[in-house]
């Protein structure tokens, strides 16, 4: 098992959530870092910039990168659909199996 690949998409799946727990505002990455750090998991705020990218780049959010800022981040339509359990997943994100 590559426990640095499954750690990846655990934080990913922490940061949909992160973000979902703050709509319908967008939601800045140093909420979503402590957000995700009270699991506890470790995440830096380089990584979570990194998972943050790549989520974006899965068109999941949105995300608004001021110039010495913090980021914002935003659920896309898909986003929530993904964190709702309304559509299915890609690999490359830890969703848990829906339960109910």
């Amino acid at each position: 098992m590559d426990m640095e690949k499954t750690r990846r998409e655990s934080i990913r799946w922490h940061i949909l959530v992160a973000v979902n727990s703050g709509r319908p505002e967008p939601v800045a990455e140093p909420l979503v870092l402590s957000a995700i750090q009270s699991i506890p998991m470790e995440c830096t705020a380089r990584e979570l910039r990194r998972e943050l990218d790549y989520l974006e780049g899965r068109r999941l959010l949105t995300l608004k990168r001021l110039e010495g800022a913090p980021w914002i981040a935003e659920l896309t339509r898909h986003g929530v659909d993904v964190v709702e359990y309304v559509i299915d997943i890609e690999p490359g994100i830890a969703r848990p199996k829906k339960y109910w």
